[in-house]
């Protein structure tokens, strides 16, 4: 499997131009003093797990030596990391406090698991906090003498300020986004280093992009994950580097239009070069910054039924020596809309038609809350997916970490890419631009994953504002892709449908919907379902509901198959092209998952299940075709309206 489990030994140890005025900390430089131990001790260092509400199969696994110890960026890798995961100290700050440099902290926190959930060890809210430890850089790394020394954060939430020896070295806005930051200047001679982060996140107090997140949970709302809670981790690089890679698939020219951002590379030559296995397929050479063209002859396409990864390797060459090597991989695939026999637009996948069966998936966890406890964990919502005969995944108003969207290409699953929405009340124009920043930092890095085939900016009008312009940006930064400008246009809070984006999205509870005909965007039910089942021992504290309650899991099972022989008839009639089921699992009071929020057990008899989502998936090409059988007494008039029976 590539890229490989890389998982090395654990060593000791552009904001807003009002951005500045509202640092959570003191944003000077603070005169160093020595540091004091702060990385992992023997044994717990210190840290003790609190007791969740629900415990997940993995939850038991987590601890100071093996806190996500994968390597956190399969797309682009290189062999020498370390890892920053494990016990860090902590604690509560205040606003304008000035930076602990070189002073022990009161707590002890297991990053990258925020901050609210058990698994960190605190299990609280905090709005403002501090984080502590230090790291010491191998001397072979050649850190301020030769090569730079990087400081990934996979996601921290919301607003980092990251020092290194009393030196401010980031500052960060963003909840979802990864940043870097290049600290060799700060780096102090030899030995241990102090690595310091003050976070604020005031939630829903503020104007932020915060998915389902509340500071007071309840209903369809759920516990906020604040502070670090994707992977940290060391790097050292050389001073002419890859930093960054844009990766589109061309079908019709057999090829991968490639960009590579790099570092002090003027006058270099990067050398790409793709693999299928160890085979060389195609090789390229060209300056950093120009579109390449990778030659990909023949090219194995990727789809949900045969999900073929490409290896790719990127060499920056300087008078016939290579400075930096990263790897990465790339799927060759196409995704657009053509008319079917009917006149109405469908999704086509590789110029096929397919209809995208998905689930709703949030991503929570009881333990880990926005993180999930493991790898392992991570992969299994998206390998039930599979198991269950989706072939499809909404990711649902939350960006996971790089490592989901590798299990999502190699499994083979379709994602819908919601942005994390802000409140429901209208957001200030400072929000707007906020957003709008975030969505495009979103978009860049998630550009490279075959799985995504569109974005969805809005969800039920959250904190939505003019949803032509945004769409129109976002179909500019990304013209591969499919924009669904505001998924569930019809209901809730949405501004009314102005026809913009390339995909009408209905939601009905319990559904599913007969989205009308629309001339040149394919239609589907964004939303459906709900129908929920209380287990026993297996809830979350609170009030359990769904929009339709179940007895048992045989009624579950035979409501699930009515609502997808229904679904087949919407296909049939109205040519819809996706249906996505709420929910792939519990998340807090709401039941209506197909497993337990603790994902300990499948609600539904998952033979049944499969064979209702294969049959709606596999009547794709007959629907398009015009082939089927009329499901209506009236069949519908070419191009015209759903039928009202339906609908």
């Amino acid at each position: 499997m590539w890229p490989p489990r890389l998982s090395l030994p654990r060593r000791p140890l552009a904001a807003l131009a009002a951005a500045a005025a509202a640092l959570p900390f003191a944003a000077a430089a603070v005169p160093a003093s020595a540091p004091t131990a702060a990385g992992p001790a023997p044994g717990n260092g210190g840290w003790q797990p609190k007791t969740p509400p629900l415990s997940t199969p993995w939850t038991d696994q987590v601890g100071p030596a093996n806190a996500l110890p994968d390597y956190p960026r399969p797309q682009l890798t290189r062999p020498r990391w370390q890892n920053l995961n494990g016990v860090w100290q902590f604690a509560p700050a205040t606003a304008g406090e000035t930076p602990p440099i070189g002073q022990d902290l009161a707590e002890r926190i297991l990053v990258p698991y925020p901050v609210e959930s058990a698994l960190s060890g605190i299990m609280r809210h905090e709005e403002r906090m501090w984080y502590r430890r230090t790291f010491t850089v191998p001397e072979n790394w050649r850190a301020g003498k030769g090569d730079r020394l990087l400081l990934h954060f996979g996601a921290v939430d919301y607003q980092a300020t990251v020092y290194v020896n009393g030196v401010q070295v980031a500052h960060h806005r963003g909840g979802y986004g990864a940043f870097t930051a290049d600290i060799t200047g700060a780096l102090r001679g030899s030995g241990r280093q102090d690595l310091v982060v003050g976070v604020y996140d005031p939630t829903d107090a503020g104007g932020q992009p915060i998915g389902k997140q509340r500071n007071n949970p309840g209903g369809i709302f759920y516990t906020p994950a604040s502070g670090i809670w994707q992977t940290v981790w060391l790097e050292p690089v050389p001073p002419a580097h890859v930093g960054s890679l844009s990766m589109i698939p061309d079908l019709p020219a057999s090829a991968l239009r490639l960009g590579v951002n790099a570092s002090n590379a003027e006058g270099d030559t990067v050398v790409a070069t793709a693999y299928d296995g160890n085979k060389r397929v195609g090789m390229v050479t060209g300056p950093p910054g120009a579109e390449l063209n990778v030659p990909v002859p023949k090219p194995k396409l990727w789809s949900p039924d045969s999900p073929f990864l490409y290896r790719l390797t990127v060499r920056i060459v300087r008078r016939a020596t290579t400075v930096d090597q990263v790897g990465s991989y790339f799927g060759m695939r196409s995704v657009g809309m053509a008319q079917g026999a009917d006149g109405r637009p469908r999704l086509v996948l590789n110029g096929k038609p397919i209809f995208a069966m998905a689930t709703l998936d949030q991503g929570f966890w009881p333990d880990g809350i926005y993180t999930a406890p493991t790898d392992d964990a991570l992969k299994f919502d998206l390998q039930r997916h599979k198991a269950l005969g989706f072939n499809a995944v909404r990711k649902h108003v939350k960006v996971e970490p790089a490592r989901w969207y590798y299990w999502a290409d190699t499994l083979g699953l379709l994602v819908w890419q919601d942005m994390p929405a802000m409140k429901i009340a209208p957001p200030t124009s400072d929000a707007q631009a906020e957003f709008t920043r975030e969505l495009h930092t979103m978009i860049d890095q998630h550009a490279g994953d075959p799985s995504i085939i569109g974005w969805i900016p809005f969800n039920e009008g959250w904190g939505e504002f003019d949803p032509a312009g945004i769409a129109a940006e976002v179909k500019s930064w990304d013209p591969s892709r499919l924009v669904d400008a505001d998924s569930g246009v019809n209901c809730c809070y949405s501004l009314p449908d102005s026809g913009e984006g390339d995909v009408y999205d209905n939601h009905a509870y319990v559904g599913p919907g007969a989205p009308p005909s629309q001339a040149s965007r394919i239609a589907i039910d964004g939303e459906y379902g709900g129908l929920g089942l209380e287990v026993p021992g297996h809830l979350w504290p609170g009030n359990p509901q769904a929009y339709e309650m179940e007895p048992d899991s045989a009624a579950l099972t035979r409501r699930y198959v009515e609502l997808g022989d229904k679904l087949l008839q919407v296909q049939n009639a109205c040519g819809i092209s996706g249906g996505i089921y709420t929910q792939i699992t519990d998340v807090e009071n709401e039941v209506n998952g197909l497993f337990t929020y603790d994902r300990r057990v499948e609600k539904v008899d998952g033979a049944q299940v499969r064979n209702a989502n294969l049959a709606v998936e596999r009547n794709a090409q007959a629907a398009f075709d015009g082939t089927t059988a009329p499901v209506c007494p009236s069949p519908p008039s070419k191009g015209g309206p759903c039928p009202a029976q339906l609908r």
